[in-house]
Formats: C-alpha cells, sequence, structure tokens
C-alpha cells in the first residue's frame, strides 16, 4: 500500500466510521464558527438536520454573485453547502458534490428528493459523485467546465495536494474561482506527525504552510490569490495540544481565479467602480480582506485587482477605466491613501 492509498484509507475510516457527527472531533479545526450571512442562515434553517450534523468544515465558502453558475464541491461529505449553493444558483444553476465516503454521501443523497421540492424546484440541480479529488476526470468532470469551485476543510486532507489544485485549474473555466476554506500551518509539518492518523483526520497534520501553498500556486500558473478570512485554531485538547502544540494553526478563506495575473501589484493607472447590481449586496463588494468597494465609488486598483472584477463573473457589475497600454511601476501597496481619477480619495493596496 502506497503513502497515497494509506492516508485515503485513513481518512476514509475516520469520516466515514469513527466520526458519527461533529460532537465526535477532538479539535475545533474542521468545525465551522464562522457567521453566516442572513440569507445563507435562513438556507440553513431549510437543511434536513441530519445533513448539518455530519457536516464538517473549518469556514463558510461560499461567495456572492453565484446565481446561474455550475459549481463543484470538493469534498461535499454530507452535502450541507451542496444545498446551500443549490439555492443561491437557483433552478438554472447547477452543483455537483464529489466524495470519497460512501457513508457521507449516502447521506448527502438520501435528502435529494426533499429538498429538491423544499426548495421549490421542478427536478434536482444537484449531483452527487464517489471519487477523489486528486482525480476530477475520473468523476466526469471536463476541462473549462466548471464557474466556481468550492472546499470546506477538505483539501488539507488530501496527500497530493498539487494534483488536487492542478485539476481545480483545469476544470475551471478561464475567469472562473476557487473559493474555500481550510487549516494551515505557520510551518511545514514533521514527517512524524504527518503519518498520525488521529492528527491527520482532525485537519492537523495535513496543513499546508502558507508559503508553500503560494509557491504551489504560482509553479501552477496562479500568481495571485486573494485572502477573505483568517482565524488561529485553537485545538482545546490537551493530548494533542501536547503532540502538535508547537505549531500554530490558522483557518483562512482564500479565493484565486483562472486569470493571467501578475506576480506582483503592478500600476496601470486603472480603478474600478462597483456598480452596486450583484444582487443581495447592493451597498459594497467585498473582493478580498482589503479591497471593499462602496457602490459608486471608483477605486485605484493594481492590474491583478482589474482583472478579476473586470474578467470573471463580476464584469457585468463593474465598470473599470483604463487599460495596460501604460505602466507606471509597482503599484503603491501599503502606502497612504491616493487620489482617484476624479479627485475623490481612495484606498488602493493589494497587500
Amino acid at each position: 500500500m502506497t503513502g497515497s492509498t494509506a492516508t485515503w484509507e485513513n481518512v476514509k475510516e475516520y469520516y466515514g466510521k469513527s466520526l458519527q457527527g461533529t460532537k465526535d472531533l477532538k479539535t475545533n479545526a474542521c468545525c465551522s464558527i464562522d457567521s453566516f450571512p442572513p440569507e445563507q442562515r435562513a438556507i440553513l434553517g431549510q437543511i434536513d438536520q441530519e445533513i448539518l450534523d455530519r457536516f464538517y468544515g473549518c469556514g463558510s465558502p461560499i461567495p456572492v454573485g453565484v446565481e446561474g453558475c455550475s459549481v463543484l464541491d470538493l469534498g461535499c461529505g454530507s452535502g450541507r453547502d451542496v444545498y446551500l449553493l443549490s439555492k443561491l444558483v437557483g433552478a438554472k444553476g447547477r452543483v455537483i458534490g464529489i466524495d470519497m465516503t460512501e457513508e457521507q454521501l449516502a447521506v448527502a443523497r438520501k435528502h435529494v428528493d426533499g429538498q429538491t421540492r423544499r426548495f421549490g424546484y421542478s427536478e434536482p440541480n444537484v449531483d452527487f459523485r464517489q471519487g477523489q479529488i486528486e482525480n476530477l476526470a475520473a468523476a466526469g468532470i471536463a476541462d473549462n467546465s466548471i464557474d466556481l469551485v468550492v472546499s470546506n476543510c477538505v483539501i488539507n486532507l488530501s496527500p497530493q495536494k498539487e494534483r488536487v489544485f492542478a485539476e481545480i485549474f483545469r476544470v475551471l473555466k478561464p475567469g472562473g474561482e476557487l473559493y474555500f476554506s481550510d487549516v494551515f500551518a505557520d510551518r511545514r509539518i514533521p514527517e512524524a506527525l504527518r503519518s498520525d492518523p488521529e492528527l491527520y483526520g482532525e485537519c492537523l497534520a495535513g496543513a499546508l504552510y502558507i508559503e508553500d501553498f503560494r509557491r504551489l500556486l504560482q509553479h501552477l500558473g496562479c500568481a495571485d490569490y486573494r485572502q477573505m478570512s483568517r482565524r488561529p485554531v485553537a485545538l482545546g485538547n490537551e493530548a494533542l495540544e501536547n503532540k502538535i502544540g508547537m505549531i500554530d494553526f490558522y483557518s483562512l478563506t482564500l479565493r484565486a481565479f483562472k486569470l493571467e495575473l501578475e506576480d506582483i501589484c503592478e500600476d496601470y493607472g486603472q480603478t474600478a467602480t462597483y456598480l452596486g447590481t450583484i444582487p443581495r449586496v447592493p451597498h459594497r463588494f467585498v473582493l478580498d480582506d482589503h479591497h471593499t468597494f462602496i457602490t459608486g465609488k471608483p477605486l485605484l486598483v493594481c492590474g491583478n485587482t482589474a482583472a478579476m472584477v473586470q474578467d470573471t463573473r463580476f464584469g457585468p457589475h463593474f465598470m473599470v477605466t483604463g487599460d495596460r497600454s501604460v505602466h507606471f511601476g509597482p503599484f503603491p501597496c501599503g502606502s497612504a491613501p491616493s487620489q482617484s481619477s476624479d479627485g475623490e480619495s481612495s484606498g488602493g493596496s493589494c497587500c
């Protein structure tokens, strides 16, 4: 049995048989404590309790503006986020959930008909498939076919993370988005700890060192990703603290786009103005933890940020001025607020 095969089998055993619900987890690393927007909380109230009880996650990786999208949920488990997205994408959208654990998928599939009726659809817009997130082709996911890939505290469990991210960017359409929550570490996990099944199942031993994640994405052609949120993970378990407590863990929610971007923020004199037209976010749009676009207010942006709001599904909701014909050097990340083209003060830091 190879190392990867052993890891997959251990994870399937842990999430399929050892855990019967979130109460069985030994830390809060795989438990979501993030708050949900009011609309999502209302949808959660329409989802069967068994789905919620058997779901494990560390964040809330559901972006805005997903109406009509094709979405892929990696490691969907009992299907909570799939059903959340099912309601958000609407009858014209579709959501595929993929997981390798039969017991989890059985819970998700059992509720398809009931949730379809509850959401008022004439036919299901969800599809649950068994498979490995390292090989999406085997699950029938074609090249350039997906608008949005989401994942909730699952990629850390994969023993072949580069394959996972390579598959993600293969299946995303040009301009498509990866939006996910996961546990990351402030250093590389020692090999002896990575082979501990309990630490691995608790989303700790497989956590990526954040700088290795950055390098991995760059190697795959994704030069710029953005952080949405970050919180420290408090283990709250003395035995596991004694094993791995020298490492600091963080739950991050991140987004990245399938775009041609530069590896630093470059200044082309561009501005971006949010038009306030994305459903349910009429007043402001949050691109990341340091870019909040106020409706109608031009914001100075680097070339990468301009592409993220212009060359993606967000394009119809923004007015971007300028192009890349004139270059003004590196974008002044971290500098004092600068002036937009109409003289209005705009903070435009990308870093």
